[in-house]
């Protein structure tokens, strides 16, 4: 994409709703770019059947070019590969039976896997070839303290409510999992937010506090605990929207603006970051996958038209400037990823544009780990630094799952994106497999990996691109709905209106 066209993308994603091109369905997608997701579908479905154990039906973490995979499988990996079988089969790669056995399969497992007594809650890492809790690491050998993970559980009780909905074969057995996994362990009153992870073992079982940022993953888990009766509606206001604006809070890389509003007897900073032009609520990173993976199973849009209608597409615009215009790398897509190592191998990192992130350290969208500090006007020792020039940025690395988590607020952005990186690096995509986790943009060196987690969100962000979105329709119930929506609804970001 060149810069002018990268430009025009910016405008409309900012100025104006969003209105699909002559001859595109109401996605903005046309009959050619659905025909290429259902391509894309197809080749990243053959790799989850690479992944799974035919004994568990558990999905390993990790699949490796050459068809090894990883011992180790986690509660996120099982929920994304619960909604992943479901999204093949409506979007007729396997059959109704395929995808009702595998999926019973994985449910006959979960009811025999040890997991937290009194809450119901499963453990973070499993042997994904036996379903047992893992008290070693199997890469390395090293202990593993089993601990309760509040965000691993909601998207493992996401892919319930999904496949529950969605094959009623299994609908009891998938339902009475979900009714069993209470998320109130992790909810800490006296900060109104929830914890990261509970350990259960050990001679001194830690709990460490919070989630504190909104614009995080983590609220998938304080949505389903609102849902289900079991964290307080006001839970949702207790996290950041960005840390205050006061020299005592000037760490930050860039001061925000923005005003305090009351919200069910909670006071919220709307803080907002101005990224090269753009307001937005930053996540934590500048991350794809912070910001917008939720919004594959929640209808974050529709529900909250003053917030999250008006901040996810200035989150796409934000890693389409960073990649066309700051960095000028020609790509873009950051969220956390496997990454290649200029000496082979690779190594998981935190990947997301910085400046459009609140952690201090940065969330970097390259591996040399250029960084940008904008400066906290009117506080002492916090000028502005040196803004890195295009050419400071090397080493480039972009996951294509963040691209596809784009798909619904820059339909053509994304499939452009997604097109170049395919033609332009002949290696980062196999008709096998999909997508490879990331590509190095400077080298074209690949992971040579696919993440299960990965890959779960690239299937369901196809999902709802080409089946009008599918993957909200199976997890929102009346019940959910009337708990979430009214609170999801009565807040304004200060970022402004479409």
């Amino acid at each position: 994409m060149s810069r002018r066209v990268s430009l025009i993308v910016l405008a409309l994603l900012l100025v104006v709703p969003f209105t699909p091109p002559a001859g595109a369905s109401s996605t903005g997608l046309t009959t050619a770019d659905r025909d290429t997701l259902r391509e894309y579908a197809a080749a990243t479905w053959r790799s989850f059947e690479a992944m799974v154990d035919s004994d568990t039906g558990l999905p390993t973490d990790r699949l490796y070019a050459d068809g090894g995979t990883d011992v180790q499988t986690s509660t996120s990996n099982i929920g994304v590969y619960l909604w992943s079988t479901v999204a093949a089969r409506d979007l007729g790669i396997i059959s109704a039976s395929d995808a009702r056995e595998r999926v019973a399969a994985v449910l006959d497992t979960l009811e025999l896997m040890e997991r937290h007594a009194a809450s119901g809650q499963f453990y973070n890492w499993y042997d994904h070839h036996t379903g047992d809790a893992l008290r070693v690491w199997p890469p390395t050998g090293a202990v593993v303290v089993p601990r309760l993970s509040s965000v691993d559980n909601g998207w493992l009780a996401a892919g319930l409510r999904v496949v529950a909905a969605a094959i009623p074969q299994v609908a009891v057995q998938a339902r009475a999992l979900y009714d069993s996994m209470d998320f109130s362990i992790y909810y800490r009153e006296d900060v109104n937010r929830i914890l990261f992870h509970i350990e259960v073992e050990g001679d001194e079982p830690r709990s460490p506090c919070c989630y504190d940022t909104l614009v995080s993953e983590s609220r998938i888990a304080t949505y389903l605990g609102i849902a289900n009766g079991q964290i307080p509606p006001r839970a949702y206001f207790g996290t950041w929207r960005t840390f205050p604006a006061t020299c005592d809070w000037s760490f930050q890389e860039t001061r925000p603006e923005g005003w305090t509003h009351t919200y069910l007897g909670v006071d919220v900073f709307e803080g907002h970051y101005n990224y090269r032009g753009i307001r937005l609520v930053p996540s934590w990173g500048g991350s794809m996958f912070e910001a917008l993976m939720p919004s594959l199973v929640v209808p974050e849009a529709q529900w909250a038209p003053s917030s999250w209608r008006v901040n996810h597409p200035r989150t796409v615009a934000a890693q389409i400037e960073h990649g066309m215009s700051e960095a000028q790398y020609g790509y873009w897509g950051w969220s956390p990823a496997d990454a290649a190592l200029p000496g082979g191998g690779h190594v998981y990192t935190a990947m997301g544009v910085d400046g459009a992130g609140m952690d201090p350290n940065g969330y970097p969208s390259n591996l040399d780990r250029t960084l940008v500090d904008y400066g906290f006007a009117g506080c002492p020792g916090r000028s502005p630094q040196p803004v890195p020039p295009p050419s400071a940025f090397t080493n480039g690395v972009v996951t294509a799952h963040a691209v596809f988590l784009a798909l619904p607020f820059a339909p053509g952005a994304a499939m452009d994106n997604l097109a170049n990186l395919r033609a332009d690096f002949d290696s980062f995509y196999t008709t096998n497999w999909g997508f490879y986790d990331s590509v190095n943009v400077d080298t074209g060196d690949v992971t040579g990996t696919y993440l299960a987690l990965d890959q779960g969100m690239i299937m369901a962000a196809i999902a709802n691109a080409v089946l009008g979105d599918r993957m909200h329709d199976y997890f929102v119930d009346v019940q959910l709905e009337r708990a979430l929506r009214p609170v999801m609804a009565r807040e304004r970001f200060s970022v402004g209106h479409q």
